[in-house]
C-alpha cells in the first residue's frame, strides 16, 4: 500500500512532461547506446571534376614539295623536215623523210594535191599549206642550225603581187613584208628562205605577222650545223 500511495503522490505535471519527452525522442531519432543520435545529415554530393581539356592536335607538317624535275634536253632526230598543212608524211625524191605538220599554235591548213608546182626540189612539199598562223615552235637541243622556210602561192584567190604580204621572225631575225608571188616570180612557183640561227633556250621559234591577207607556209626544214 505504501508504493501505491507514493506513485499517486508523483506530481501529475512532471509525469506528463516526462512522457511527452519520451514519445518525442522515440519518434524523431534513434539514439545509440552512447547517447549519440544515429540520424546523420545526407552527405553532400562529391563534386566531379570536369575532364581536363585536351590540347588541340598540332597540324601535320605539310609534305615537302618534290623539287621540279629538270627539263631534259629535247630529243629529236635531225635533220627535221615538217610538211605544213598535211596529216601524212612522205619521202621526197632525194630520200628525205618529211613529217606531218606539227608545232603550229594556231591557224588552219589547206591541201591541194592536184596542182603542179614549179620547184627546185620535190613539188609535193608545196601541195599543202598552213595559213593564218601566228607562231611555230619546235623543241631543239641548243646549237647552230640552218632553217629553210618553203613558200608557194597556190591559193587561186591571189592573182598578183601585193595581194598577200606578211612578215616573219626566225629566232630573233626579222623578215619584213614578204610577198610570196613577187619573190617566187608568179603563181604556183616555190620560194625558199634560208636562215642560219643559234638556239640557246632549247627551242626554235618562228612568229608570223599579217599585213595583207594571211601568212602562209608550205614546209620547214631544220638542219644542224657543225
Amino acid at each position: 500500500m505504501k508504493n501505491t500511495q507514493r506513485l499517486a503522490q508523483w506530481p501529475v505535471g512532471l509525469f506528463a512532461a516526462t512522457l511527452a519527452l519520451f514519445l518525442f525522442t522515440g519518434c524523431e531519432s534513434t539514439t545509440s547506446s552512447n547517447g549519440v543520435s544515429s540520424a546523420q545529415p545526407a552527405p553532400a554530393p562529391t563534386p566531379v571534376a570536369a575532364p581536363a581539356a585536351q590540347p588541340a592536335a598540332a597540324p601535320a607538317p605539310a609534305a615537302a614539295s618534290a623539287p621540279a624535275a629538270a627539263t631534259a634536253p629535247a630529243q629529236v632526230t635531225l635533220p627535221l623536215r615538217i610538211k605544213a598543212g598535211s596529216t601524212e608524211g612522205f619521202t621526197d625524191k632525194d630520200g628525205n623523210k618529211w613529217l606531218p605538220e606539227q608545232g603550229f599554235t594556231d591557224g588552219d591548213s589547206a591541201d591541194r594535191p592536184d596542182i603542179t608546182v614549179t620547184a627546185p626540189d620535190d613539188q609535193r612539199i608545196y601541195k599543202s599549206e598552213h595559213y593564218s598562223m601566228t607562231k611555230f615552235e619546235q623543241p631543239l637541243p641548243n646549237g647552230h642550225y640552218t632553217v629553210k622556210l618553203h613558200f608557194c602561192e597556190t591559193y587561186d584567190g591571189i592573182t598578183g603581187t601585193g595581194q598577200r604580204v606578211f612578215s616573219f621572225n626566225v629566232q630573233g631575225k626579222d623578215f619584213k613584208d614578204l610577198d610570196v608571188w613577187a619573190k617566187a616570180g608568179g603563181f604556183e612557183k616555190a620560194y625558199i628562205e634560208t636562215v642560219p640561227v643559234d638556239v640557246t633556250n632549247g627551242k626554235l621559234t618562228v612568229t608570223f605577222t599579217p599585213n595583207v591577207e594571211n601568212p602562209e607556209i608550205n614546209g620547214i626544214e631544220i638542219l644542224p650545223n657543225p
